[in-house]
């Protein structure tokens, strides 16, 4: 039997957190308290709760604070906030809105309104993390692709982290930058589709077996589309090979037509192929890597978006993240 729902009852006063456990007790849920925003978030760490009830005013860290450090949390930002306040003037509610809030209660507590907001917002839990374990699945799927080929494991994982590293450098938010890592673990997920008889040719492809090969970007598109929850992926995975004079594919798309995020994926994919080994020939090294982005940029590249890159190169910081992902390039 699954286990059933938690709520985490964050107040200063016992007696509110009390009231509020009885109120709920009829739902069926397992409750857990904390007695200040410190507190709530030693809680969460520990094991994430499905809904918070989060008071404002509270010693050593406030609610207003607490939603917001959870709500950019990439990992704990569907958490369901209800803000629970004695205030009901515009500067509070405006204030808990732009932490993130998802909903709030009023004091003195309606016993049959908590229970019927924290029911709606427990429901829309459960579709996210089935949204979220759909995904996990589709993520799967693309490790996958690179399992079949030694030449290319942990090439997606690295694509993610350098697309990442890319919008870190452009102020990215995180959840941009989640989207942007994802969409470089996933860029190659149409690959699934393609023969290994093609996939892993130890020589250069035919002519046909070069357009089965391009088919992988759209395909890829293909098998990520009804998930609501890639739905934000989708651009990276379809043109990720497009180039920025028109010559790529699948949509021979030019310049900033090519959204944003395929562009930086592009550039990362690119680079790891470059001094990656492959099954036809050796991986390049550093210098001529450089060497060759240069000369792509604005061309192949999005210059802007290639300067970053190679300032990024140039720092290190690529190199750590190369390391960590399994893999170290020819020198």
């Amino acid at each position: 039997m699954p286990a059933p729902p938690s709520i985490l009852v964050v107040d200063d006063q016992r007696a509110n957190r009390e009231l509020l456990e009885a109120q709920l007790a009829s739902g069926g849920y397992e409750i857990r308290q904390a007695a200040d925003g410190v507190e709530a978030l030693e809680s969460v760490e520990h094991a994430e709760p499905d809904l918070i009830l989060l008071d404002i005013e509270m010693p050593r860290l406030n609610g207003i604070e607490v939603c917001r450090r959870l709500k950019r949390d990439p990992r704990r930002r569907l958490i369901p906030i209800v803000i629970l306040t004695a205030q009901v003037d515009r500067e509070t509610r405006l204030a808990g809105l732009a932490a993130g809030a998802d909903d709030f209660l009023t004091k003195p507590f309606d016993g049959e309104e908590v229970l019927v907001r924290s029911r709606v917002l427990l429901r829309e839990r459960a579709l996210n993390q089935r949204l979220d374990n759909a995904e996990a699945v589709i993520l799967a799927l693309a490790r996958a692709v690179e399992a079949r080929d030694l030449y290319t494991v942990h090439h997606a994982e690295r694509v993610g982290t350098y697309a990442r590293a890319i919008g870190r450098a452009l102020g990215f938010g995180e959840s941009e930058l989640d989207d942007l890592y994802k969409g470089g673990v996933l860029h190659d997920l149409g690959k699934i589709a393609v023969p290994d008889s093609i996939l892993l040719k130890p020589k250069a492809l035919t002519d046909e077996e070069w357009v089965a090969m391009k088919g992988h970007s759209a395909e890829g598109e293909r098998i990520a589309a009804p998930l609501r929850s890639t739905s934000a992926l989708l651009p990276t995975i379809r043109h990720h090979h497009e180039r920025f004079d028109g010559r790529g594919y699948p949509d021979h798309l030019v310049g900033v037509a090519i959204p944003a995020h395929a562009r930086i994926a592009a550039l990362a994919d690119a680079y790891d192929a470059m001094v990656s080994d492959r099954p036809y020939r050796r991986g390049l090294g550093i210098e001529e890597a450089r060497k060759r982005m240069r000369e792509g940029a604005g061309t192949q590249w999005d210059p802007t978006y290639a300067e970053i890159f190679l300032h990024l190169l140039d720092a290190g910081t690529l190199r750590s993240i190369e390391s960590a992902g399994g893999g170290v390039p020819a020198v």
